[in-house]
């Protein structure tokens, strides 16, 4: 045997075993979905509950319809649940809108009810650190709630015990605009409160009384400043990103991922291609989108990334009309939208770039402190990953890294059970006290 051939040959064979090992890995990230209570802490999911004809134990594409969770793909992605969003999109500051936000609110939360009691033998409603231990166990899909911006809260905050009895334990102050609590971190018009205001201090104050988990995603840096100082305990960033892979008004600078890890706090990495990579602003996109919404008799939108729908793929249908589109009419949005896509491109996320934010948060912190809140249903999604049929892969690449199944466990689930059980502990104690 020749050199060349012998070379081709030992080639062939590493070749081989390199292959033989990526099968390994896979089986193993696998195998540990199985074992281990993978939860994702911001799932838009149930914008989709008053999708007409839309059911939650069929399998869906994001192609056909853009929805990215369901039960089929959260058994085919090993996810066991999570924190299922009542998002209320920032409206009117005045008594009627902040009533009709509230009510908006209410109805969310009695949909997700209505949507576990229809599916009983297959989800169930969490409240405490320990029911997703149990609820895993039973073989069910775990139902956490979270109220994304507290504007349905108002100027009320005996709201905050109402939600909290409904079953809410986390909570974020505000969203895309200023609301009465807090400032955002993409408002337009610049801060209103620097920081909190009076009645977002009572806010948190309300929230640690409870046991609720104080999110700081999508608030300004200065309220995730007061917010850290004023809370009893650690708080969640639930789908946020280093502002160090990509500097985006929506994510977090270095020296407050590391004051947040300091008090036991959590980020939990988000997979919106806009604050994954830079995005460039196109002003004709824009106004073609305006156009759109209003053709449609949505709210207008604000600058997003392309391919995100209305109606559980997209801020416009989370908190406007479009959960009151008829299917005919959600196909002929979403064919329209995909023709504006194509007229004007923006630039695409993929699963590279995930991971990038995921690791560069992971050499901050380290695995105690980083988790998963892709913002599924709500405008995440990347190339490589579209729905959450793609998590086992973030797994298999942690393993690859050199991460022990631990540290993967603490990343899914362990993290944000742990946050959880001190917001539990903090309210037990204030009651003894």
């Amino acid at each position: 045997m020749n050199r060349v051939s012998l070379f081709f040959l030992l080639s062939l064979a590493l070749g081989l075993a390199r292959a033989e090992t990526d099968v390994e890995f896979s089986a193993r990230a696998r195998a540990l979905h199985e074992r281990i209570i993978a939860l994702d802490t911001h799932l838009d999911t149930p914008a989709n509950f008053s999708r007409p004809g839309w059911d939650i134990m069929d399998r869906h594409t994001y192609e056909t319809d853009r929805s990215q969770v369901d039960y089929p793909r959260m058994v085919e992605g090993g996810l066991d649940g999570g924190f299922w969003a009542i998002f209320t999109a920032q409206g009117p500051r005045t008594p009627e809108g902040l009533a009709a936000a509230r009510d908006k609110a209410l109805i969310r939360a009695v949909e997700i009810r209505e949507m576990v009691a229809k599916h009983s033998d297959k989800f169930e409603l969490a409240f405490t650190s320990d029911d997703a231990a149990r609820i895993h166990a039973a073989g069910k899909r775990i139902v956490y709630q979270s109220i994304e911006n507290a504007y349905p809260i108002g100027k009320d905050i005996s709201l905050v015990q109402t939600f909290y009895t409904l079953g809410v334990r986390m909570m974020s102050p505000a969203h895309t605009s200023n609301s009465d609590l807090a400032d955002s971190a993409t408002d337009a018009n610049g801060p209103e409160w620097h920081g909190l205001s009076p009645l977002g201090k009572e806010f948190v104050a309300e929230c640690n009384r409870l046991g609720i988990i104080l999110d700081a995603s999508h608030s300004a840096d200065s309220v995730f400043d007061q917010m850290l100082e004023l809370s009893k305990t650690p708080l969640i960033l639930s789908h946020s990103g280093p502002k160090g892979a990509n500097n985006h008004p929506r994510n977090i600078d270095d020296e407050r991922i590391k004051k947040l890890a300091a008090k036991g706090g959590v980020i939990q990495i988000n997979s919106l291609s806009a604050y994954l990579i830079p995005q460039p602003v196109i002003p004709e996109r824009n106004a073609a989108l305006a156009q759109l919404y209003a053709k449609f008799g949505l709210p207008a939108p604000q600058a997003r990334a392309p391919g995100v729908p209305v109606g559980g793929a997209g801020r416009g249908g989370r908190g406007g009309r479009g959960g009151d589109m008829s299917a005919e009419q959600r196909d002929a949005f979403m064919k329209e939208m995909a023709e504006l896509d194509k007229k004007y491109p923006v630039p695409q996320a993929t699963f590279e770039d995930f991971m990038r934010h995921v690791n560069y948060a992971l050499k901050l912190v380290g695995p105690e402190h980083v988790g998963f809140g892709a913002d599924w249903d709500g405008g995440g999604g990347v190339e490589g990953m579209r729905d959450i049929t793609g998590y086992p892969k973030v797994t298999e690449r942690l393993l690859k890294e050199g991460y022990s199944e631990q540290d993967v466990a603490n990343m899914w689930g362990g993290n944000v059970i742990r946050l959880l059980k001190a917001a539990e502990d903090y309210a037990k104690s204030q009651k003894k006290a």
